[in-house]
């Protein structure tokens, strides 16, 4: 059943011609949080539990039986770095609640002008935050309900635009054991329209008029929509030897609106209940792709005070952009 789903859905695909990439506002929404998910190839909308789950699925971190913290960090393409930091904390017998900061930008730099190479003395940026509070409710011992609400800014220099948008996600555990299922939708929100002075110009609107030399124009933008995202994943986990060590195989179906759909897959291998080894491929069926071929490790330290530390660290292809590191340092207590 499973072989003749993928068939269909790799028909489908390959029949889309147009795809809609470049059309949507705050691109740095679609870039995926926490070394662990990017070396399973992003496929954990099943699988995403604690502090990474409030960007992949509200609803993964409505079991945490204690405070959690993540930091991740990814040196990005061209000097652009994607940091991602938040806390989550359980509400005793109903779920639990976290904050989260996402944030991708570059450093500042010279602004140069023809006869000035070495710079006028002012200095440009771009930066681009999400700020979220999520919320998760267990509905049913299996069953967990999440959202996650947030604030958006994109800013370029002294231009920027504002929005809000809501995460939904919801995760069911089966009878069956080690079968879950992950369903999210993510950016569901307002659009961005860029404003500010770096739009204003002057201009001469009459030629031949000289007595109108000199008019302050706003140029307008296009409000453009946030990268809506829906995710249904699946996922099995089994023991192996004994309970300290499990195998587990993930897959996510992606439906975006500003590209065609395509397929995640990604293994885990955790011994001991310390180390992990993981592998993964994203972008399955998808023409064109870039990303691809994903790897990654983890380990779980014994108790340390009063809580468990975790590194984990993955290694993402994509191909003629190179290679990207990314590095998540938990805590949990």
């Amino acid at each position: 059943m499973t072989l003749f789903f993928c068939l269909i859905f790799n028909a489908n695909i390959r029949s889309q011609s147009i795809s809609n990439v470049g059309t949507s506002a705050a691109s740095f929404l679609e870039m995926g949080v926490g070394a662990r998910a990017a070396g399973l190839g992003e496929a954990v909308v099943s699988l995403a539990q604690g502090v990474t789950a409030m960007y992949w699925n509200s609803a993964g971190i409505g079991r945490v039986t204690g405070l959690e913290v993540n930091f991740t960090y990814v040196d990005w393409f061209i000097d652009t770095r994607y940091i991602f930091a938040g806390f989550v904390a359980p509400i005793p017998g109903r779920g639990a609640i976290g904050l989260n900061v996402i944030s991708f930008g570059m450093d500042e730099q010279p602004v140069r002008l023809v006869g000035q190479e070495q710079g006028t003395g002012e200095f440009y940026g771009a930066q681009d935050i999400a700020i979220g509070v999520t919320l998760a409710i267990n509905l049913t011992n299996r069953f967990t309900f999440g959202f996650n609400g947030k604030y958006i800014r994109q800013q370029i220099w002294h231009t920027s635009a504002d929005g809000f948008a809501l995460d939904l996600g919801a995760l069911y555990i089966t009878q069956w054991d080690g079968l879950r299922m992950g369903v999210s939708i993510s950016n569901f929100g307002s659009s961005l329209k860029m404003s500010g002075r770096d739009l204003i110009n002057v201009l001469d609107p009459d030629g031949a008029n000289y007595g109108v030399d000199n008019i302050n124009v706003n140029y307008q933008t296009d409000a453009f929509d946030l990268p809506l995202i829906a995710r249904l994943g699946l996922s099995y986990t089994r023991s192996f030897f004994n309970d300290n060590s499990q195998i587990t195989i993930a897959t996510d179906f992606l439906h975006p609106s500003n590209d065609n759909e395509r397929v995640n897959m990604g293994l885990e291998i955790v011994l001991l209940k310390m180390i992990s080894i993981r592998a993964g491929y994203k972008s399955l069926f998808l023409r064109d792709h870039v990303s691809g071929l994903s790897l990654g490790a983890g380990v779980v330290t014994r108790k340390i005070g009063g809580g468990k530390l975790t590194l984990d660290y993955a290694y993402v292809d994509w191909g003629v952009l190179n290679e990207v590191h990314n590095l998540s340092l938990g805590l949990m207590f």
